[in-house]
């Protein structure tokens, strides 16, 4: 299951980098036509993701274990959205051996 996670999230942040590196060479976010920045799904996705980005954050502050890593998580989270979380997944998941439960991905140790 390890392997595979890595696998997963090493797809998932080749993937970002990539099509948020396509994106900012065709456009700069600054420059999102008002059609598109003030539709009704466009703000109701921005909502979404970034919902979905505090709740995966929660997880995350529960996992570590100072103030520091936690807000600095929270600031990586926020503003490079999915690419920190695979990056947070990554360092996560090479710290643990092959062998590792799903329960040690996902629950705190002393």
């Amino acid at each position: 299951m390890i392997l595979f996670l890595r696998t997963l999230f090493i797809g998932i942040l080749l993937a970002m980098i990539g099509v948020t590196s396509w994106a900012s060479s065709e456009v700069a976010l600054w420059n999102t036509p008002w059609a598109v920045a003030t539709h009704p799904w466009f703000i109701a996705t921005l909502f979404d993701t970034y919902f979905a980005f505090l709740a995966f954050w929660l997880w995350v502050a529960w996992l570590e274990k100072t103030w520091l890593r936690r807000i600095s998580w929270l600031v990586a989270i926020l503003l490079l959205g999915n690419i920190a979380m695979a990056i947070y997944m990554l360092v996560r998941l090479f710290r643990l051996p092959r062998t590792a439960t799903m329960d040690d991905v996902i629950t705190r140790h002393p």
